[in-house]
């Protein structure tokens, strides 16, 4: 017990986790989920000995079966989670609740980091504080469990700029020449987890060096020129290292691939429709102002605000010191966020699916807002005072866990009319994981029912006593009797057998997530 009080953010943790447990069962698997956790059960074959002997190895085979949709991912997230999985699944759990599981346990590590990097700067209450705004927010509650993907890019991201300043700060102070043997020992030993979260960003998504960029620039402001270039190289080394043995499709032209990798992520080709602002937009012409709206409109109400405070609180706290390598790191963190920011609004990139392949840009903002929580602390009379003011600023994104649940990444504040009045402007359950919920209430004998988009994830949870068909592939067999299960991403319930009965929605207020028809 002790122990906790020492380190309240385990009060947090432990809180979240015990949520967790009781609730990762409800969550549907998503649209991006079941061919990428294919992927992560063919990586195997790329790490074994076996197979490099075999005398027909063939990379290839490390793909899985959408080898042409997820080679060029880095995959080091699922080779570290696979095992955990495996465990989790021994345990009982099926295989998708096992990685929702696992995906919210990495979630809770990029809590803590949050919260470790915030304590550079600010008490840990207020660090703490900033932690908790961060893990309730309702978007990343809910990707927590269902994006393996973007949600551990944040975490590795997060990490690899915390342990990264960490290890500039130990290597600026074991180049003291007073600093004793062993604790040169320390600050190399500090660039191993460093690197460690640096290659695994990079291998998950190519953004990842940016941590690096950062870590880098921290270095040039706080360490001397030989220091500096020893340290840097080893940091720079062991990260492509790690990125290189995480990521197969490397292996063959290291060079070469990473940046077609780059090329391909940058420009996110794709068809996909999107809504918003009550219009269907195509994927890469969406205008400049998405990215801004949906940031006022997913986060609670209290973030950017507590954040535009924070950015207050923090220079005023520069000001009266004269501590240029503190000025240097609230820099870097406003350019943690806004240069992916600058780049979606100016760039104009493809983008679906809200910003989740930018998530990683949000820490940024709790930790400026923990500056404004330290002021508010600061000026406030009691502890009870205190409290008081912290459930208000955390009680909209608790109330939406509850009205939303599974469905909190689905959430929109009271800016947009919360997610009832987000519906039809913008895009809700754009995952489709409320197939789970529609197929497990279906209670219709030997029925014939077709999905209008991935009918895998409905087959994963469907009874026996349901056939799933695929619609786009088997349209012209579809007889009247027959059900039809259509999400409502870019409307598309109203443009499939519009006016036949319904006899099933899923929903949460106004927000309809999907529904079945039955064909007349």
């Amino acid at each position: 017990m002790q122990k906790i009080r020492k380190h309240p953010i385990l009060f947090l943790l432990i809180f979240n986790i015990v949520i967790g447990l009781f609730s990762f069962r409800n969550y549907g698997l998503s649209w991006d989920e079941p061919l990428f956790y294919d992927y992560a059960n063919a990586l195997g074959y790329a790490y074994s000995p076996q197979e490099w002997f075999s005398g027909n190895f063939n990379l290839e085979n490390a793909y899985g079966s959408s080898g042409t949709d997820h080679a060029n991912r880095g995959p080091a997230y699922i080779i570290l989670a696979r095992p955990l999985v495996s465990v989790i699944e021994a345990l009982g759990a099926d295989n998708a609740s096992a990685w929702h599981l696992i995906n919210f346990f990495t979630f809770q590590l990029g809590v803590y980091l949050l919260y470790r990097l915030a304590t550079r700067w600010m008490s840990k209450s207020a660090a703490l504080t900033s932690a908790a705004l961060f893990a309730w927010q309702p978007l990343l509650w809910g990707h927590a469990f269902i994006n393996p993907k973007d949600t551990p890019f944040l975490v590795f991201f997060l990490g690899a700029v915390c342990f990264g300043f960490e290890m500039v700060d130990h290597v600026d102070s074991a180049s003291d020449k007073n600093i004793h043997r062993e604790k040169n020992w320390k600050s190399l030993a500090s660039v191993l987890p460093a690197a460690l979260f640096l290659g695994i960003a990079t291998s998950i998504r190519v953004l990842g060096p940016l941590a690096g960029v950062l870590v880098g620039i921290y270095a040039l402001v706080k360490l001397r020129k030989v220091t500096l270039v020893k340290s840097l190289a080893i940091y720079a080394a062991f990260a492509i290292l790690f990125a290189f043995a995480a990521w197969p499709y490397l292996w063959t032209n290291p060079l070469q691939k990473f940046i077609e990798a780059f090329g391909f992520m940058s420009d996110n080709p794709t068809q996909l429709q999107v809504l918003f602002n009550g219009q269907l937009y195509r994927a890469d012409e969406l205008p400049r102002r998405y990215l801004p709206v949906l940031l006022s409109l997913t986060l609670t109400e209290p973030v950017l605000p507590l954040f535009l405070l924070g950015l207050l609180a923090a220079f005023w706290k520069k000001i009266k010191t004269d501590n240029w390598a503190l000025l240097t790191s609230y820099l870097l963190l406003i350019a943690w966020f806004l240069i992916p920011f600058a780049y979606v609004v100016l760039r104009k990139p493809p983008m679906y699916d809200g910003y989740r392949h930018f998530l990683f840009m949000l820490p940024p903002l709790f930790i400026f807002a923990g500056f404004a929580f330290e002021k508010i602390f600061e000026s406030l009379k009691t502890r009870r005072a205190a409290g008081a003011m912290l459930l208000i600023l955390l009680a909209s994104g608790v109330y939406n866990f509850i009205q939303l649940h599974p469905y909190e990444y689905a959430y929109y504040n009271s800016f947009a009319g919360g997610t009832s009045g987000a519906f039809r402007a913008y895009e809700t359950d754009y995952w489709l994981t409320c197939y789970k919920e529609a197929v497990e209430k279906f209670d219709e004998p030997n029925a014939q029912l077709f999905i209008k988009r991935e009918p895998y994830i409905a087959g994963y949870y469907a009874n026996e006593n349901i056939t799933i068909r695929d619609y786009r592939a088997e349209f012209g067999k579809i007889q009247s009797g027959n059900f039809v299960l259509v999400n409502t991403r870019a409307n598309e319930d109203i443009k499939t057998f519009k006016g036949a009965p319904v006899v099933l929605q899923i929903r949460r207020g106004n927000a309809v997530f999907c529904e079945i028809k039955k064909i007349p």
